[in-house]
């Protein structure tokens, strides 16, 4: 599929799909005419991305989780090295640590709320 069928599908935006490719998160192959040509397995890839910016990581670590992925039999993938499994395990306690930090900003402000709405 063309990358603009590619972006309608996943709601992402060509230039967005674009970068993904510059970052070696996203493989097209190329038409005759020079155009990308993506197969039908990049929509699953697409929202796989978009899930993991989502959970804040960047695009250095979302390419080298990529290929630790299941495999397609199901199975661990085996360039899932001890290594990388720790620096995802730190990244995630990195999240942990942000959400921690964010409740206790809501806390607060629920706080402050709650103080000027009696006043108020």
């Amino acid at each position: 599929m063309r990358i603009g069928e590619l972006a309608r599908r996943t709601n992402v935006s060509e230039r967005s799909l674009r970068y993904y490719e510059a970052q070696g998160l996203l493989a097209a192959d190329r038409t005759p005419g020079g155009h990308r040509d993506y197969p039908e397995r990049a929509v699953d890839r697409v929202v796989l991305i978009q899930e993991l910016f989502a959970a804040g990581l960047h695009s250095s670590k979302i390419a080298q989780l990529l290929p630790c992925m299941r495999d397609s039999d199901g199975g661990p993938s085996a360039v899932a090295t001890p290594r990388l499994v720790a620096d995802l395990t730190a990244e995630r306690d990195r999240i942990d640590r942000t959400i921690a930090d964010l409740r206790r900003s809501r806390d607060t402000l629920d706080e402050v709320i709650q103080v000027a709405a009696e006043g108020a």
